[in-house]
């Protein structure tokens, strides 16, 4: 069950971070609150001790679920990367041939989509459309809100 999810060294290095933040000032916070809770008596009728002891599960899974996913990550060689074809990381600048509206997406893990940076899922159907394409193709692409035709303008890193 342990898949091999690729990252950018950014993308990956964000997860490290997180994990460290979760572990070195996260935790140490959860178990003062569960002792503190502790020190006010009747554990049976605390619901602050519950309360913490509740967040401290939920902590704990997102420290496991960081560490696995850690250790089965792979940081994408970018200089092994064909430029001259839509792959991952590639910048890809596009000219909407139903509006005429230009766009660009960074083809990104998936794990690293973020619409609002124009970074857009590699397992999304415009990128899939998108995949192994050469500048100056024309792309019809079926997307949830039917088909789209764009016309790759540039490719680039």
């Amino acid at each position: 069950m342990n898949q091999v999810k690729y990252f950018t060294k950014e993308g990956l290095d964000k997860l490290k971070d997180e994990l460290e933040k979760l572990k070195s000032v996260e935790r140490p916070a959860v178990s003062n609150m569960i002792a503190e809770a502790r020190e006010k008596g009747d554990l049976s009728e605390n619901a602050e001790y519950d309360a913490a002891k509740n967040e401290q599960g939920m902590l704990e899974l997102r420290i496991a679920k960081l560490e696995e996913t850690l250790s089965n990550a792979r940081v994408i060689d970018e200089s092994q990367l064909d430029t001259s074809k839509v792959s991952i990381l590639s910048k890809v600048k596009l000219k909407n041939l139903n509006n005429n509206a230009l766009v660009e997406y960074t083809l990104v893990p998936e794990n690293e989509a973020d619409i609002k940076n124009a970074k857009i899922s590699i397992n999304s159907p415009i990128a899939k459309g998108l995949l192994g394409k050469e500048a100056g193709d024309k792309v019809a692409i079926q997307v949830p809100a039917g088909m789209m035709t764009f016309k790759i303008m540039d490719i680039s890193r």
